[in-house]
């Protein structure tokens, strides 16, 4: 059975972000796992509305907005180095979360 570990990453510091994700695809290549993807995924902008007072009469402030960024990695087997990955440590503005998936082959019950 092969497993597939799926990495998503967000951060609202795009250079952060892509650092990181440059750094796990050089580890996994140098292990030689495969890897699918850096898929980046269309940036949201969150917008939060804020208010003067806390009735919320009056006047308002613009409204803040954060943009976050979103990539996508696929580690195909290699489970030490999906292992390697998720268990680092990462920079406090990147969010990661992992899933895992077992897949089994064609004809297998």
């Amino acid at each position: 059975m092969t497993f597939v570990t799926k990495l998503t990453l967000q951060s609202g510091d795009r250079a952060v972000l892509d650092d990181v994700v440059s750094t796990i695809a050089t580890l996994v290549e140098r292990k030689g796992a495969e890897l699918k993807g850096p898929h980046p995924k269309p940036p949201r902008t969150l917008g939060v509305p804020q208010h003067k007072r806390t009735t919320g009469e009056g006047d308002s402030f613009s409204p803040w907005r954060y943009t976050v960024y979103t990539r996508t990695l696929e580690i195909v087997g290699h489970d030490a180095v999906a292992r390697l990955v998720a268990e680092r440590s990462f920079p406090d503005g990147v969010h990661v979360e992992v899933e895992l998936e077992q897949i089994r082959p064609m004809g297998s019950a």
